[in-house]
Order: C-alpha cells, then sequence, then structure tokens
C-alpha cells in the first residue's frame, strides 16, 4: 500500500510521540529546557493533525487507513502528554482519567456503529474539545507566563475537562439508537 502525504503525516505524529514522552520524562534533556522542547514537539505534532485533515479533504485523499488511524493518533498524543503532566504533577490524575474515559466510551460507541452500518461523524462539541485539550496542554506544559500563566492553565484543565464531557454526553445523546440496537 502507498501511502500518501496525509498518511505520511498521521505516521509521523504517531513517531512523534516517543520522542516527545523521552524528551519530558527521561532526564536526557535538562529541566526547565525538557519542557520547552516537548512543548514544540507537541506543538508540531498538533498542527500535523490539522494539516493531514486538511489535505485529505482538500485533494480527496481519505483513505480507510487514514479514518482509523487520524483518530488514533490524536487519542496517543493527548493520552500520552497527560499522563506524563500527571506524573509532573502539572495536572490532576482525575481530570486524565475523564478524558481518557470519554475517548473509551465514544470509541465504543463508534465501533457499536460501524458494526451497524453508521458512521458517527466528528461534531463541533468533539472538535471544540480536541482544540481545549491541545491548548490546555501546551500552556500547562510549557510553564511560561509566571503566575498568570499558571492560573490560565489551571482555568483550561477545568475548561477542557468541561468540554470533554459535554462532547461525551452529545455523542451518546445524538446516538442514543445505536446503544439500543
Amino acid at each position: 500500500m502507498q501511502m500518501n502525504l496525509p498518511n505520511k503525516l498521521t505516521m509521523l505524529r504517531v513517531i512523534m510521540i516517543p520522542v516527545f514522552v523521552v524528551v519530558l520524562l527521561s532526564g536526557l534533556v535538562p529541566v526547565p529546557l525538557n519542557r520547552y522542547i516537548a512543548t514544540l514537539i507537541f506543538m508540531a505534532a498538533s498542527f500535523t493533525d490539522y494539516l493531514d485533515g486538511h489535505l485529505a479533504r482538500k485533494y480527496n485523499l481519505v483513505t480507510n487507513f487514514g479514518k482509523f488511524m487520524d483518530p488514533l493518533a490524536d487519542k496517543l498524543l493527548v493520552s500520552a502528554a497527560m499522563i506524563s503532566m500527571v506524573s509532573l504533577r502539572d495536572i490532576p490524575a482525575w481530570v486524565v482519567i475523564v478524558i481518557i474515559s470519554r475517548e473509551f466510551i465514544i470509541t465504543g460507541l463508534r465501533l457499536i456503529a460501524v458494526e451497524n452500518g453508521i458512521v458517527i461523524a466528528a461534531s463541533w462539541w468533539g472538535k471544540i474539545k480536541t482544540v481545549s485539550q491541545m491548548l490546555m496542554i501546551i500552556v500547562v506544559l510549557s510553564g511560561v507566563g509566571g503566575v498568570a500563566g499558571h492560573a490560565l492553565g489551571e482555568i483550561l484543565i477545568y475548561v477542557a475537562a468541561f468540554f470533554t464531557v459535554v462532547s461525551g454526553i452529545d455523542y451518546i445523546v445524538k446516538n442514543i439508537n445505536v446503544l439500543r440496537g
């Protein structure tokens, strides 16, 4: 199978995940430089998420591989970042548990839907959820901005948790027929 550019960008995002974790947590890069480099890696990986989707739609390069791997790569990136941030005591574990639980629930819902020939497309709430999570990770992880930056990071943690829950409820309510069978 020949991979198109959007799929290569998705795979690049997957490859960037262990690099991000090693830079942030291994001790190979001194503190606080590790946070700045890890933040840049996360931002670049997040940009590939936007870019691969944009290119796939614009040039009609949507593939089954991309439909499967793109959301998986996003979930892996965000989960790896937030789990790493729990170990750094940047974010409460309960927030990460809520966010990852929502991802499992909605992925399960999508799998049930696919078995019934139903495609559950991403909603605006889901897109807001993703952007709020990525923004929160960038602000909190970078640690820039002193007291104001810390306060903004704290607010963004709860904003991301809020949109995660709201988007999860939205998907379930709109697709309750899938669960009823």
